[in-house]
Formats: C-alpha cells, structure tokens, sequence
C-alpha cells in the first residue's frame, strides 16, 4: 500500500513499527476475528492475545527488566502474515488518532526515519492520491468508521495531514 514512499528493504532494514514499550500497548494493533482464527489455525495456534472492543490485541511478552518487546509475528524474514496484516500494519507510519471529541486525524509518526524525511506536501500527495482509485485516506477514514475502536489518541508532534468529524 505505500510502495510508492516506503521501500520493502527500508521497512525490512528497520522494524521499529514491530517494536513496542510497555508504554505503548495501546498501540499495539487490533485484529479482527477473522485474522485471529487464521494466525492460530496457519502461524501460531498458542498465539496469546486479550479481548479489545469488538477486535482482539496480540500480547506482548518483556522479559524481567526488558522496556521492549517485539510483535511475535514478526520473524527474521518480515512479518508472517505477509498480505494478512492488520490495518493498522498496512497503513503505518499513517494513524488515525482522536484530535478531539468530535474529531479524528490522519497522522503520521515521526518514528519512521525513512517517511519522516519527506516532505509534508509529498505525504499529503500520496495520502489524497486517487490515481490507482480511491485514495489512501478515504480508506483509512472508511476503516474506522466501521472499526473505531481502531481510532489512536493523538500523539503532540505527530503532523495531522487531514481532519475529518467523528
């Protein structure tokens, strides 16, 4: 989905969206029941996971002492979900996060070097690009209107390329 921006090898070089802190659970992607059926019955069948909302959330093991903890589906070839991942996944370093009561944001994360380095011009182009149909942020706004649990609380810093009413 974000070829265009983002290389294979940069994401694969990097990994720093399949990391997580303890202080950053709640970013921890959400899966339908769908992919948590097809995660245990294809890749893990012992995967541990907890009940959010309506979806479900991978859990994180940290060792005594360890602040990080990598997503057990990630493997030393990518993710082994492949085509399969969740959203919030396929979209990263793109969030949709709570601005406000009444409003959500496109965001993007300061935390990828390699979008990050772009322009906030180029990262709106791409992100309203309908050229290959519906635009990137069409299918974002559309995700979490039917998924809203899938809606992040804003991060100060992180730039809001577009607005839309909740």
């Amino acid at each position: 989905m974000l070829k265009k921006i983002l290389s294979p090898k940069s994401c694969a070089d990097c990994r720093v969206c399949c990391v997580f802190d303890r202080d950053d659970i709640w970013e921890i992607p959400l899966l339908s029941e769908e992919l948590l059926d097809y995660i245990k019955e294809n890749v893990n069948p012992d995967i541990e996971y907890k009940k959010y909302g309506d979806e479900y959330r991978l859990s994180m093991s940290f060792g005594e002492g360890e602040e990080l903890s990598y997503c057990p589906m990630l493997t030393k070839t990518g993710c082994a979900l492949g085509d399969k991942k969740p959203f919030d996944c396929r979209v990263w370093p793109f969030r949709v996060n709570r601005i406000s009561d009444t409003l959500c944001g496109i965001t993007v994360s300061p935390v990828c070097e390699s979008v990050s380095q772009l322009s906030l011009k180029k990262l709106s182009d791409f992100l309203f690009d309908e050229s290959e149909g519906e635009s990137l942020a069409e299918v974002m706004f559309s995700y979490v209107k039917q998924h809203p649990d899938n809606v992040k609380p804003y991060i100060e810093k992180y730039p809001i390329l577009a607005l839309r009413e909740l």
